[in-house]
């Protein structure tokens, strides 16, 4: 089993900064990639941003140029910067590792909320 425990949400300004962390621990493995998903209230769990085992990235659109991931060398913990901050970026910010090819592994999540 893999765990995954989010850190670093809370509530900003508009126009703020906050830097998550997710930190993976547990039978560790074939990690493929990790990544930063969120979910505003009423709404589907949307991507916002991984980075692959060789330190590729992909980001939303809507988060491009304000968002930067990153993982620390030991390649278990990934960060999520995230700068200039909108209103529309309230949600819940969940980790996942994939492991392999299929198995996926979630945190419970860390609560931004960015006041307008």
């Amino acid at each position: 089993q893999v765990q995954l425990v989010e850190s670093g949400g809370g509530l900003v300004q508009a126009g703020g900064s906050l830097r998550l962390s997710c930190a993976a621990s547990g039978n560790i493995y074939s990690i493929k990639d990790m990544g930063w998903y969120r979910q505003a209230p009423g709404k589907q769990r949307d991507l916002v941003a991984t980075i692959s085992t060789a330190g590729s990235t992909y980001y939303a659109d809507s988060v491009k140029g304000r968002f930067t991931i990153s993982r620390d060398n030991a390649k278990t913990t990934v960060y999520l910067q995230m700068n200039s901050l909108k209103f529309e970026d309230t949600a819940v910010y969940y980790c996942k590792l994939r492991q392999g090819l299929v198995m996926d592994y979630w945190g419970k999540g860390t609560l931004v909320t960015v006041s307008s």
